[in-house]
């Protein structure tokens, strides 16, 4: 099925993917793309008739600073464009207008007068002036401003120190806005962008994720074809909902190789093995490689450093395995597939990487690398979606509530919650405590909202620290280990405050931890935000 589209180019923004999100949150499919395509290329784009409308992201740049423009093509199309920021300032200059350094500059939260009663705004609004003016609550990051509107623009939008902070062109279906429409703490912003693209691109609404299993279904099957696939399962939402996906296609035809690296959490390896091996019936090959990942880590404190052995040794036991299902015929012809649970973050990073626009904040490890090593070709049947969809096409596959809406989980497992060496006995003291604290988290309803205080928060973990110290346990004295609890909240991981859990809850938290995991006496929490703090430790 081809779904309605739109096209959003990067600039560079460290938020661009948020544009994408709430466009996909009004059920129409979007992607992004860098914003140096060519003209050709978004000539191509548009060709089937499915592109109804185009994005013009932010950036970290100024437009009479660097060469970066949108193709010209964007505006011959006869379709709406929305430009945000950066992209409504490239708009203005590119169409005759004027951009100028701001004396002013405007970081953070702003009230904004609507202007015009244009068809992007008309009827949304957060509180009036007792003058009547219409007002937005607006989140603000720019220092350059639109002095200047292009021919046939008009204002609507303006604040004191931005006169211009938006602009529409109602004939061509052009808009521009100085604000970020995509953050939450711009409160109409998810309006702005489902009436973009829902009512003024005439995009169908038509991307909803219980109706993706059978297209992708579809997909998987003409990929592959009668060949086999081997799938690394790590127990994480991505790589139990690719081999649910998959295993819905062709079952047997899949194989997964599951390797408890000895880090997981808590009975996590054998929820895997009753998930898929029990309930789902697929075909998986269970390795227990704790002793070879603990061996090559011993002695090894330095953050990076654990995460290469982590991830080296990982590629080593899945080459031996996948060899093994050949050679023992388990895999009848071998493998021809590799499948990941790559998903579509990865892969914009990725390519924001390539095209050096966006500001690259880590590499990913699903994207390329094992597919040559091996020789196999690659499946990636989440590479087009984002993780909250991720989680809804799992809940629609059959998958646990509690299975796919758990918190992240990084890849090298508690390797990097244990700081400094990483030694069995601190990851099974580490995996009885943070078994505790996810099971209070679990059980503990916050009154007003009626959700527990685990849906409440976006991640949560224990971290073990290598320090002891002194407490006091009945008549003794103790010298034990201490862990601290992390718990934040947060939109989209780019930044998060921690959390305000209930003192009484933390109280049981810590009793039940120091008297029933021997071995520590003393439980902390962590009260750092993102920034200055990231969320993990390492």
């Amino acid at each position: 099925m081809a779904h309605d589209k739109i096209l959003i180019l990067d600039f560079g923004s460290q938020v661009t993917q948020l544009i994408a999100r709430r466009v996909r949150e009004a059920h129409v499919y979007s992607e992004v793309h860098p914003c140096d395509v060519t003209d050709e290329w978004v000539r191509e784009y548009a060709k089937d008739g499915h592109l109804k409308g185009v994005i013009l992201s932010g950036s970290h740049a100024s437009v009479y600073e660097v060469d970066d423009r949108a193709p010209q093509a964007v505006f011959e199309l006869g379709i709406p464009v929305l430009g945000i920021c950066y992209g409504m300032q490239t708009m203005a200059q590119q169409l005759g207008g004027k951009v100028e350094g701001g004396s002013h500059r405007e970081f953070g939260y702003a009230e904004v007068r609507a202007r015009g009663h244009t068809e992007l705004l008309k009827g949304i609004e957060d509180f009036h002036t007792p003058e009547g003016h219409g007002m937005l609550k607006v989140w603000m990051s720019h220092g350059d401003k639109v002095t200047e509107l292009p021919p046939g623009f008009k204002l609507m939008a303006s604040t004191p120190s931005c006169p211009i902070a938006g602009m529409a062109d109602e004939a061509r279906h052009f808009y521009g806005v100085q604000f970020h429409p995509e953050v939450t703490h711009t409160i109409q912003g998810a309006a702005m962008l489902q009436r973009f693209v829902r009512e003024i691109c005439g995009a169908t609404p038509d991307w909803i994720m219980k109706d993706h299993i059978d297209e992708a279904v579809a997909r998987i099957r003409e990929q592959v074809g009668d060949e086999e696939v081997i799938l690394g399962l790590s127990g994480g939402v991505d790589s139990s909902v690719a081999a649910a996906l998959i295993h819905r296609a062709i079952g047997d035809q899949l194989t997964c190789v599951f390797v408890d690296h000895g880090l997981l959490r808590l009975n996590e390896g054998q929820m895997v093995m009753d998930m898929f091996a029990g309930k789902l019936h697929a075909k998986v090959v269970h390795v227990d490689a704790s002793d070879q990942f603990l061996g090559h880590l011993k002695g090894v404190s330095d953050p990076e450093q654990k995460r290469k052995i982590i991830g080296r040794e990982f590629v080593e036991v899945f080459k031996a395995e996948a060899a093994k299902l050949t050679a023992s015929g388990a895999s009848k012809n071998g493998a021809k597939w590799l499948a990941q649970g790559t998903i579509y973050p990865d892969v914009i990073e990725s390519g924001g990487a390539k095209s050096k626009k966006a500001v690259v904040i880590k590499s990913h490890h699903n994207v390329g690398g094992l597919p040559e090593q091996l020789g196999l070709k690659l499946l990636e049947p989440l590479r087009d979606l984002f993780k909250d969809e991720v989680r809804e096409l799992g809940v629609a596959l059959g998958l646990p509530h509690d299975m796919v809406y758990r918190h992240p989980f990084p890849g090298p497992g508690l390797g990097v919650r244990i700081l400094g060496e990483v030694k069995k006995e601190y990851a099974d003291l580490l995996r009885a405590a943070d078994a505790i604290f996810i099971e209070e988290l679990r059980s503990t309803v916050e009154p007003h909202s009626g959700k527990t205080w685990y849906d409440l928060t976006s991640q949560t973990f224990t971290v073990f620290l290598p320090v002891k110290s002194v407490g006091v346990m009945g008549d003794g004295r103790t010298y034990d280990y201490v862990v601290a609890l992390r718990a934040v909240q947060t939109s989209d991981f780019m930044t998060a405050d921690w959390a305000e859990l209930p003192y009484s809850l933390l109280k049981k938290v810590s009793s039940r931890i120091i008297n029933e995991v021997r071995g520590i006496n003393r439980v902390t929490y962590d009260v750092s935000s993102k920034p200055p703090a990231t969320i993990e430790w390492e």
